[in-house]
């Protein structure tokens, strides 16, 4: 599937699961993935007035905790799939967060912000979704400010045994059959052990942070290994 195929099978997908993508988040991650992201938000300490922009920010949970952690600060969700926005914008609406935080749809490989632009650039289960990861980093890189931090919060692949066996049959054979029962959706869930299949292991990402320039990667394995945080810090004497 060449890359625009591929974007446009991504969107198409991201449009149709939109209304369970919560549920199904937990049954992905066994209920895990919001202990992850706290965890996350301790580790990266945003302070008030702080910025941040979360890129394929779905239905903005993250987007929210950076909110709520940032107070007056400048926040921005992005994401390609306008239904997805739509879901988180009832949640900003619910929170009262929909005058703070601003919903954009648009391409993480092409960001549409200036260079130096926020505190923290945010990715949240969704790096795995793009056409390229490389170009995706250098991108986030690129928007966040001179000695900011770049975070990515994903889906990874344990290492020991017999737990990798057990989780492998658990994402590829069992988890689509979850996503036909609870969102009534197996191909669309089909995809999603299939992108895990291509994505980099936690060693292949951090590489990937060193060749976007990156310094000073911090990388932490979560439940073994079946899923990463990695933090890359841009350098304060940086040259766009």
């Amino acid at each position: 599937m060449d890359n625009t195929n591929s974007k446009s099978h991504v969107h198409g997908l991201f449009e149709t699961i939109a209304p369970k993508y919560d549920l199904m988040n937990d049954v992905i991650s066994f209920r895990r993935h919001k202990a992850w992201r706290k965890y996350t938000m301790n580790r990266m300490d945003v302070q008030p007035g702080q910025s941040a922009l979360d890129i394929c920010c779905g239905t903005c949970d993250w987007t929210i905790d950076l909110a709520k952690a940032s107070g007056t600060g400048r926040i921005v969700g992005l994401d390609f799939s306008q239904n997805m926005l739509d879901i988180g914008e009832k949640k900003l609406k619910k929170l009262g967060l929909d005058d703070h935080i601003e919903l954009v749809q648009g391409n993480a490989m092409s960001l549409p912000f200036e260079d130096n632009s926020f505190d923290y650039v945010t990715v949240g289960f969704g790096l795995r979704n793009v056409p390229d990861y490389l170009q995706v980093l250098k991108e986030m890189r690129r928007v966040v400010k001179p000695g900011g931090q770049v975070v990515c919060l994903e889906l990874s692949k344990p290492t020991w045994q017999p737990f990798k066996s057990i989780y492998y049959l658990y994402f590829e054979r069992m988890m689509p059959w979850f996503g036909k029962l609870i969102a009534g959706r197996f191909k669309e869930y089909q995809w999603l052990p299939d992108s895990l299949k291509l994505f980099p292991d936690s060693k292949g990402l951090t590489e990937l942070y060193r060749q976007a320039d990156m310094k000073e990667v911090d990388v932490r394995l979560f439940f073994g290994g079946i899923a990463a945080l990695h933090i890359g810090t841009k350098g304060r004497d940086v040259q766009q």
